[in-house]
């Protein structure tokens, strides 16, 4: 009988502790949500903005998932679009700012498992800069020097150069398809 009151109590103060642990996580949960929103708003709407610095607004996209009408004015001067690709390390994550007329504004890589010092350079300069302004057709990666139309690949890391270029290609047509069926 004795072993079985140590029991019941044992089980009573382990249960005691379970709801005043669960009652603890509640609150702090309560108070840091809203917080935590917040902060994650700011930061998409920063990232957002360093995509389209010139937009004044940015309108979610109905029935397309995580993609973003940039405005100015109310007119839309591009669209954001997530966009994902198979590199050298595995997948590599976008964000892809596409202008109305189907050029790039600007990427960013938001997720990747490229080599450090060599294949993760895809999302700095000057590789970026390689592919701002190119539409659908000249997103073709070259290793020749003299063809200044399409994307020159990045020395020692020719996958991830493709990989990111077409991830990029992909969000343009993307955002093509979507106009010529009437988006706006």
């Amino acid at each position: 009988m004795k072993e079985h009151d140590s029991m019941l109590r044992i089980a009573g103060n382990l249960m005691a502790a379970c709801f005043i642990a669960g009652l603890v996580i509640g609150a702090v949960y309560f108070v840091t949500a809203p917080v935590a929103a917040q902060s994650a708003a700011a930061r998409k709407e920063a990232a957002l903005r360093a995509l389209v610095p010139e937009a004044d607004r940015f309108v979610e996209i109905d029935r397309q998932n995580g993609w973003y009408r940039a405005e100015q004015n109310g007119a839309p001067v591009g669209y954001i679009v997530p966009a994902s690709t198979k590199g050298y390390g595995g997948e590599i994550k976008l964000l892809v700012a596409v202008t109305p007329d189907e050029h790039v504004i600007d990427f960013k890589i938001l997720a990747h498992n490229e080599t450090p010092g060599l294949g993760d350079n895809a999302g700095k300069e000057p590789f970026r800069a390689k592919i701002r302004g190119k539409d659908a057709a000249h997103l073709i990666v070259t290793k020749d020097q003299g063809n200044t139309d399409d994307v020159q690949a990045m020395t020692g890391a020719t996958i991830s150069s493709r990989a990111v270029t077409r991830g990029v290609k992909s969000a343009v047509t993307a955002v093509s398809s979507y106009l010529a069926d009437g988006g706006r």
